[in-house]
This record gives structure tokens, sequence and C-alpha cells, in this order.
């Protein structure tokens, strides 16, 4: 293994219930002021708006409202936001949502403290050096951004997806009630799933160090979404298997897979983010569509990590089998395997290939990941 430094200060309140606790965590944060962001009015027909404003409330603590934000965030409603916190000077900002409220908040919070334009902690342009303080309430589990310090956003104008990072990222305190999740559309679970196993299989694959107990880590995982995941089509009512998919979506991007692995990357994200940013697909539709697309043209060089892959998660020999065996088991579910699924037509490619350029650059994998080699993974997508 690898040198690591693992350090996660972010405290989870995990089961049912503890969404009543978040005036009391704010509190003890000394927080008198909070910008509650949400998505749909979803969390208000389902009455979990006003008892988290009750929660505030009855621990004195005033409340500012911004709701709408999308399932892909976009850069104009994080400035929107960075506005309205501005304004009424709030002291921290709560996510009440999916990750993608959740990305949105971090932003908001970065950019707060940031004199610029916030687009500029995305392009590098500076590096974030202060935020509000966060906290979340999960409503969808995903993304792990609940215990991770990093987001993403989409600039609306020149359609560009990318990522900020930074230790003040981190919420203070995330709330993971499983029982929020029960309303979770069939859709959204299927591509949730998706995105789970591309948080896990980044590093699986491409690591230059991967411990087998990280393998042994991420392989148990994979197997609970799948698992899980099966289970909540059949019963979406199951506690248990909403609970354990929660905890794995969390585990999955926590930084505790990839402790002591070294030299990894993250490819499939960097060709989805264009996808999304592009097309406006859900992230977990246009990674069940990059995934094997990605691992059958990466296959042979690591074709070890992918026999243990097919052996350990699906009980196949073969690697190559364990590649089909994932896609048949996306299409099993229901989430996307095709471009055609997503309504990316073939010649949309070059557009694609071009976009992934600013991802690959960003993270810094554009010597492997070159037009010509991107046109080739999409192709197998087709």
């Amino acid at each position: 293994m690898e040198n690591f430094t693992y350090h996660n200060p972010t405290k989870i309140e995990f089961g049912t219930g503890k969404e009543k606790l978040i005036g009391q965590h704010l509190l003890e944060h000394g927080i008198k002021k909070v910008l509650l962001c949400y998505g749909s009015e979803r969390i208000k027909q389902e009455g979990l708006f006003d008892l988290v404003s009750q929660s505030l409330t009855d621990k004195g603590i005033a409340l500012v409202e911004l709701g709408g934000i999308v399932s892909n965030p976009v850069i104009s409603k994080v400035r929107e936001g960075i506005t309205l916190a501005r304004a009424h000077q709030v002291d921290a900002i709560l996510s009440v949502g999916g990750g993608s409220v959740l990305d949105s908040v971090k932003a908001i919070a970065a950019g707060v403290c940031y004199d610029g334009d916030v687009w500029d902690l995305f392009v590098g342009k500076t590096g974030i050096k202060a935020a509000l303080p966060l906290f979340a309430i999960l409503t969808l589990a995903a993304t792990g951004s609940e215990m991770n310090p990093g987001a993403v956003a989409t600039n609306d104008e020149t359609k560009e997806k990318l990522l900020i990072s930074a230790p003040s990222l981190l919420p203070r305190v995330s709330i993971v009630n499983p029982a929020l999740m029960q309303g979770v559309s069939r859709d959204y679970l299927v591509y949730s799933a998706s995105d789970v196993i591309a948080h896990l299989i980044e590093s699986y694959f491409t690591a230059a160090v991967q411990p087998k107990l990280q393998s042994r880590l991420i392989e148990s995982l994979i197997c609970t979404i799948i698992e899980t995941t099966e289970t909540l089509l059949t019963n979406p009512a199951d506690y248990d298997a909403r609970s354990q998919f929660a905890w794995a979506a969390t585990l999955a991007l926590n930084g505790l897979t990839f402790s002591g692995a070294a030299g990894f990357s993250y490819p499939n994200h960097a060709i989805e983010h264009s996808l999304s940013a592009l097309f406006n697909v859900p992230h977990g539709a246009g990674l069940s569509v990059v995934m094997p697309a990605w691992m059958k043209w990466y296959l042979d060089r690591n074709k070890p990590q992918f026999e243990r892959f097919a052996t350990y998660v699906f009980g196949l020999e073969a690697p190559e089998a364990g590649i089909a065996a994932l896609e048949d088991w996306f299409n099993k579910i229901g989430t996307p395997t095709r471009l055609s699924q997503l309504g990316v037509a073939e010649t949309d490619l070059p557009a694609v290939v071009d976009n992934v350029q600013i991802n690959v650059h960003a993270f810094g994998i554009a010597n492997i990941y070159t037009p010509e080699v991107v046109t080739d993974i999409l192709k197998r997508a087709v």
C-alpha cells in the first residue's frame, strides 16, 4: 500500500427521524441564519420542508429559501444563491435534496467567500481559500457528496461541466435517513446505482497501485449496490435494502475505498461530464453508457483486475464476461447502455469529443484520452 492520510471530519447522522435534529446541529455550530437550498417541490409536498423549518425555528435559527436546483446543477443558479446568501448575510448553507443540490450548495458556499465570479474556482483561475459552513439532509443516495469535498456544476453558457474540491467543502453534518429516499423514482434509482458503481470502478481499474484490501472493499460495495437495487425495484419500501444502498453510496466516494491506492484517474466521469453538459442527460444514465464502452477499450491495459471483477462480482472467469455481465445488468434494471438511448447520434460525436478534451485536461489525463481514443470509446457505445 502507498502512504496516505485519511481524515474525514464530516459527521454522519444515519437513520430514521434524524432530520429532526438539524436545528440542534446548526445551533451547536453557532449558526443564526441559514440559506436552505432544495430542488423540486417534493420536499414541501411530503412535509420535509415544514419539518426542517420547524426544527430550525425551534432553535432560533432564521432561514432564507432557494428552490429550483436542477439535477445537473448549473452555474447560473449557483450565482443566484451567492447573491441571495450575501444579501441576507447568512452564516451557513443547508442542502435538502440529492447530490445535485449539495453540489450547488458547495459552490454557493465557496462563491460567497470569493470576490470574483464563482466560475473562476472551477476553471482553476484561483483556489478555494474559504467557504461558509455546510450542512446536508439527503433525499437521494448516489453522489457521495454528503461526505466528500468535491462538487460539479455546468456552465450553462459555455456547456462546460467542471469540478471543484477543497477541504472547506466537506459538510459539517450530513443527515442520511433512508426513509426519506423511498419516493425516489425507478429511473433515478437505477441511475443512482450506475453512479455509485462508476465511483467505485475508477480507482479499481486504473490505479497503478491497488491493494487487494481495497479491491475487496470495492467488490463488496458493488455487490451490495447490485443486490439492493434489485430488491428495491421489487419492493421500494424495503428499509433495510434502502439503508444498505445509501451507506454504500456514501462509502463509495468518501476517500475510504482508495486509501492506499495510487496513480488512478476518472476517465468515465471525464467523458460523461460532456454528455450531461451538452445533452442534459442524467449523470448516472450517461455513466451506464460510458462504462461498458470504456471497459472494453481499457481491458487489455489491466486484464488481471478485470478477471478479479468478473470472478468476485459476477462469479465468472473470463474478463470479457464480467464486462458483458455488467452491461447486461444495466440493461436488466433499465438504465441506458447506448448513446442512442440518450438521444445522442453518431453525428454528435465530434462535438462530444471536443468537449471531453476540456475535461481530460482538467483531470490531467489528456495525454491518454486523445480525441482519437475518446472517439474509439464512444463508438463502442453507438
